[in-house]
């Protein structure tokens, strides 16, 4: 581990400055009786992070906030809300799950977006191999180079969808940490035939780790 690996792990572990204030005590919920590892959403709790994940590491925890989605299917930009999740099992990968939800203007939840599930797999060499499957019919695979602990970017390489599934040939994703401890993002794709183009983006805040 090099020193600012170790300064970033040190941040983590003692919470950024605007995460919830419970947050380091609170985790995804647990199966205390499954017969394996379970998965931990907090660095505080259950089994080490892996050696090769401390690339990911500022990543690890739950995630909530709001944002905007541009379809060009719809008119105009809507506004959305999120969960996002990184949890590990002490194995060289993160569990990735998105949780979102239409906001109409009054800030309640109507119809709920597509869900997805995933595994954020860094290599050796401390690039990424992301796998993410949509509750739409999508699965998609994504490069990245190796991230500074600030910022990742990953690129799709592949797409496999159903025969009921939107056109969707391809896009890219890039998650950073913001305003001392925030997470943002800007997931852009290419829909319907069209061009690759900013589709959904928004900025999280820490709430479990």
């Amino acid at each position: 581990m090099t020193d600012s690996d170790d300064e970033q792990l040190q941040t983590t572990i003692s919470g950024p400055k605007n995460a919830a204030p419970d947050s380091p005590q609170r985790n995804r919920p647990q199966w205390d009786d499954l017969p394996v590892t379970d998965e931990t959403a907090n660095l505080r709790q259950g089994p080490d992070l892996h050696e090769a994940c401390l690339g990911v590491l500022p990543l690890v925890g739950v995630w909530r906030g709001t944002g905007e989605i541009v379809d060009p299917a719809a008119e105009g930009a809507r506004a959305f809300g999120q969960q996002l999740t990184f949890a590990h099992d002490g194995r060289p990968f993160l569990f990735f799950e998105s949780r979102a939800w239409l906001l109409d203007e009054d800030n309640r939840v109507g119809e709920l977006l597509d869900r997805e599930t995933g595994f954020w797999r860094p290599q050796p060499d401390g690039s990424l191999e992301v796998v993410i499957a949509t509750s739409n019919g999508l699965a998609e695979i994504y490069y990245g180079p190796k991230g500074d602990m600030r910022s990742w970017q990953i690129e799709s390489d592949a797409v496999a969808r159903t025969g009921s599934a939107r056109a969707t040939s391809g896009g890219k994703r890039l998650y950073g940490l913001v305003n001392q401890g925030d997470l943002a993002y800007v997931d852009e794709r290419s829909l319907d035939g069209g061009e690759v183009a900013p589709y959904m983006s928004a900025l999280l805040h820490r709430v479990v780790g």
